[in-house]
């Protein structure tokens, strides 16, 4: 990992939408700012041509932009702590190796003077036509639902996404499945495509919880790590005997294919309620259905998220018994 010279001398230049990052051997121009979130920045790039045949040959082809346009992300780093995170999602990030998966194509941490001890770098693939989360908030304002078609192609990318992490030994955990971390590519006459991305929380998904303060670390390190609207509810109050698994990944499966149907996720309706508990809401399974399109969603559906948002794990499908109902559901109402 590295940053040549040149490259540091403009990274200051780059985090105000102007000039350009070197990645390794590869230099970028900053076109704009697409994003951000906490310490992390997300930037719109456009590839210089290579400055070696090298440098070209080590792209994968099946990543390579046609247009140079990349998606950036930097991060800002302050400690020993966020630098081992953020290597943490370098790692896992580069196990995985799936169409519906986001790639991660290159990075480069380099340490700098000032506030932060370092800066990281990451390149992916861009995907401007937004996240899952984002098309909710305009249909929502529209009052516009996905047709049954598209939530279930939606929905089985998702799935087939997850199953690749699912199927490591030992298994990966997302931690953070929601509609934010899930991006949507339109294409014209044919089925969208989903890609589930953002694999900072991801870890080895079992766990083997035998005190109360394994437990309590448990639950402290989920409310940093899964959100809260999308987190299971043995990650809110976990028993001080437990087995978690990747069921946890099952749990925010549901309530996303509940978010895709219907704008909204399943439990934040008890945050507008006087008294209103979004923890009681997840821990007991309240589930309320909110008005949906006309005609509405068949049964089916809604029978699929009962199944995953099980409040008791053991309870829950796992990620290829979900795979095979979706497929079916496919086979029945997809014309």
């Amino acid at each position: 990992m590295g940053c040549s010279i040149s490259g540091l001398n403009a990274l200051y230049d780059a985090a105000t939408g102007g000039g350009d990052v070197w990645i390794n051997e590869r230099r970028f121009r900053v076109l704009r700012q697409i994003g951000e979130g906490g310490f992390a920045f997300v930037y719109l790039v456009r590839e210089h041509q290579p400055a070696s045949d090298a440098a070209f040959a080590r792209r994968d082809p099946a990543h390579v932009s046609e247009d140079g346009t990349y998606a950036m992300k930097k991060v800002l780093i302050q400690s020993k702590e966020q630098l081992d995170l953020v290597r943490e999602e370098i790692r896992v990030s580069s196990l995985f190796n799936h169409p519906n998966l986001l790639p991660l194509l290159d990075h480069a941490i380099i340490a700098v003077k000032g506030d932060w001890s370092h800066e990281a770098y990451l390149l992916f693939p861009v995907h401007l036509d937004g996240t899952l989360f984002d098309n909710a908030n305009i249909m929502l304002s529209r009052r516009e639902f996905y047709s049954t078609a598209d939530v279930l192609q939606i929905f089985q990318q998702m799935c087939e996404g997850l199953k690749h992490m699912h199927s490591f030994d030992p298994p990966y955990a997302h931690n953070d499945v929601k509609p934010g971390n899930v991006l949507i590519t339109w294409r014209k006459g044919q089925a969208p495509v989903a890609t589930l991305m953002d694999f900072g929380s991801a870890r080895p998904a079992r766990k083997e919880i035998r005190s109360r303060s394994e437990a309590l670390q448990l639950q402290e390190w989920a409310a940093e790590h899964c959100s809260a609207p999308y987190r299971a509810p043995e990650l809110w109050d976990c028993p001080s005997h437990a087995d978690i698994d990747e069921r946890t990944d099952i749990w925010s499966l549901g309530c996303t294919l509940f978010a895709i149907m219907y704008n909204v996720s399943p439990f934040e309706y008890a945050l507008g309620e006087s008294g209103g508990s979004l923890q009681l809401a997840i821990v007991n399974g309240q589930l309320k259905w909110p008005a949906g399109p006309k005609p509405p969603y068949p049964d089916e559906l809604r029978h699929f998220v009962i199944w995953m948002l099980q409040p008791e794990a053991a309870m829950r499908p796992h990620i290829s018994d979900v795979v095979l109902h979706v497929d079916k559901l496919i086979a029945k109402y997809l014309p």
